[in-house]
């Protein structure tokens, strides 16, 4: 069983119980909203998203669950679409609760998933996207070393407008040189 500790939280692997936590918790933010846009999806279909966590686990994807230190589940993280011959993969994450967001926990989190992808699991590249209208997860990238690479424009359509969907990245050299100056 893995457990990835930080100081304020700890990732470790989902139960099923802590994804109908997640489901009942969820608030989404449409001021910083995020994809895919699962809004209005009851708390059974927690049971579905936990059978295919279990599906793709450690084959395409690795989701863990983003702990506080006391125990309390508050979201996930994942290294997602893996591709082994590539060395390459994608990041995500979420904060079930709004309270729980931009209070350093997803820097954390991230730091964590980044560290176990690059120095434990072989990772040499690994990206992340997000809208142009979720400055905080730009911030957040940006200040974990990824790099924006590109822009799908008006890629998304939410709340009767397109927004364009911005793609990140983050290379080993630069993230170990980063850890090494930082």
């Amino acid at each position: 069983m893995i457990k990835l500790q930080g100081e304020n939280l700890y990732l470790a692997v989902l139960e099923r119980n802590d994804c109908k936590k997640l489901y009942e918790d969820f608030e989404y933010d449409f001021d910083n909203p995020v994809e895919p846009l699962y809004i209005g999806q009851s708390v059974e279909k927690s049971d579905e998203w936990f059978d295919e966590i279990q599906k793709l686990q450690g084959k395409e994807n690795i989701r863990l669950g983003i702990f506080l230190n006391d125990g309390t589940v508050i979201g996930d993280v994942a290294l997602q679409s893996i591709d082994e011959k590539n060395r390459s993969c994608s990041v995500g994450m979420g904060m079930a609760k709004i309270e729980t967001r931009n209070k350093g926990y997803g820097k954390e989190a991230l730091k964590l998933i980044l560290d176990y992808g690059f120095n434990n699991f072989g990772m040499e590249r690994i990206t992340a996207n997000t809208l142009e209208i979720n400055i905080s997860a730009q911030k957040s990238l940006e200040k974990s070393g990824f790099i924006l690479e590109g822009r799908e424009r008006k890629a998304v359509y939410f709340g009767g407008k397109r927004y364009d969907r911005l793609n990140y990245g983050l290379l080993i050299e630069y993230y170990m040189e980063g850890k090494e100056n930082g």
